[in-house]
């Protein structure tokens, strides 16, 4: 009886070493979680139950449990590199199976789908179709576009500017933009594009009526005349009044370039009309040439970006974390990977930065959670405990043996 025992806290011992040394040898693993050797007592019953007198037999390892802890977060630089400040796992797919890890050193395979280390590819929410939006009840591959943005061409110029209260009418006319003393003020050149990405120069002259309060707007694209003048008209206050949504259409342009009709409209909605200097606040238009991937980025809500050189940014989808009940009953498969399991309830997918789940952090890795002095000293513990029980064993001989020479 006191052999088994002794045995059974030997085995207890080892395991409990084994443990440490697999903690030990994964401390400078990516997003390892350490484990904990968990032990139970053990009694031996009849049919009658336990007597009150009963000794116990031994221990035995009851649960080898990993502990979720947040990992510190080390910088790499590495855009691939993603860690989770928070609750939740990266959602991986392996040969059509769903896997969780908390290492997040991706990379790209040769049909640019982002992988781990073991090929198992990143999920994320595809965009929507609109463009607005993930689909957050689908997840899909994250495959990096590698191809050139196309051009798109420009739909709406904003101008924001503060024409001179005391401004008077030009004494020379009638209006020629290439004589300014003939126009009071004008934005200079805006570039804008057509659809295959050539850019044209937009500008807008502004001229003085003679009506208090009154401009004229001359737009031109490439030195041509774009339609007839627009009327501006402000309220005493300096506040725009007409037109009254500040919305002016330009009639259509027809490039050289081969290029479709090129339709703008001005938005002017904010301007004012001030007793000071004529100033320009906002120049901005929404269209760009084709532009060359320059990178990929990731936000901290794990939103996937191409950015190209022509400005242009593509959301190519958002990381999907998830996140369980009891995330210590997942089922380990190795490679830093873990599967669902009864114990561990089902997974809960969502994107980052909301309930329960953290956030991503681009450029760092999560390190493992084993604390090398602690594990030294659950070391030394557990080599004491297989020492005793080795020691109650030899005991336990002497005492049979000191039995065995009675005569």
């Amino acid at each position: 009886m006191a052999f088994n025992t002794s045995l059974s806290g030997i085995s207890a011992a080892n395991a409990d070493l084994n443990v440490t040394s697999n903690n030990i040898a994964n401390v400078n693993t990516t997003g390892f979680k350490e484990s904990r050797a968990e032990f139970a007592d053990m009694f031996q019953s009849t049919s009658y139950g336990l007597s009150r007198n009963a000794v116990g037999s031994g221990v035995r390892v009851s649960n080898v449990a990993q502990q979720f802890s947040q990992g510190n977060i080390d910088p790499t630089g590495r855009s691939l590199d993603l860690a989770i400040s928070g609750e939740g796992f990266f959602t991986v797919s392996s040969n059509g199976a769903k896997m969780y890890t908390r290492a997040g050193n991706f990379q790209t395979d040769a049909n640019g789908y982002v992988v781990n280390p073991q090929g198992a590819r990143l999920q994320v929410f595809a965009p929507n179709p609109s463009g607005n939006g993930f689909d957050v009840g689908r997840l899909s591959d994250l495959q990096l576009l590698t191809t050139d943005s196309p051009p798109k061409s420009t739909s709406t110029v904003n101008l924001a500017f503060t024409l001179p209260g005391n401004a008077t009418a030009p004494t020379v006319t009638p209006f020629n933009p290439a004589d300014d003393k003939t126009y009071s003020h004008s934005t200079g050149g805006i570039n804008v594009y057509d659809s295959l990405g050539v850019s044209h120069v937009q500008t807008s002259y502004f001229v003085k009526t003679a009506n208090p309060n009154e401009w004229q707007v001359h737009n031109y694209v490439d030195g041509a005349a774009v339609g007839s003048p627009t009327t501006l008209q402000f309220s005493d206050t300096g506040a725009l009044t007409t037109p009254a949504n500040g919305i002016i259409a330009m009639a259509p342009f027809t490039p050289s370039t081969g290029a479709g009709v090129l339709s703008m409209q001005l938005n002017v909605s904010g301007s004012t009309q001030y007793g000071e200097q004529f100033a320009l606040r906002d120049t901005r238009q929404d269209g760009y040439a084709s532009g060359k991937l320059n990178e990929i980025s990731i936000d901290t809500s794990g939103v996937v970006f191409a950015r190209y050189s022509n400005g242009a940014d593509k959301p190519l989808g958002q990381v999907a974390l998830s996140s369980f009940v009891n995330p210590q009953g997942l089922q380990s498969q190795g490679n830093n990977m873990w599967a669902e399991s009864y114990t561990s309830g089902a997974a809960r997918t969502g994107a980052p930065n909301t309930s329960d789940l953290g956030q991503i952090e681009s450029g760092s890795l999560e390190s493992s959670t084993v604390d090398l002095t602690e594990q030294l000293v659950n070391m030394i513990v557990a080599q004491r405990n297989f020492q005793a029980n080795s020691q109650m064993i030899s005991t336990q001989d002497q005492v049979t043996q000191t039995i065995i020479n009675i005569r």
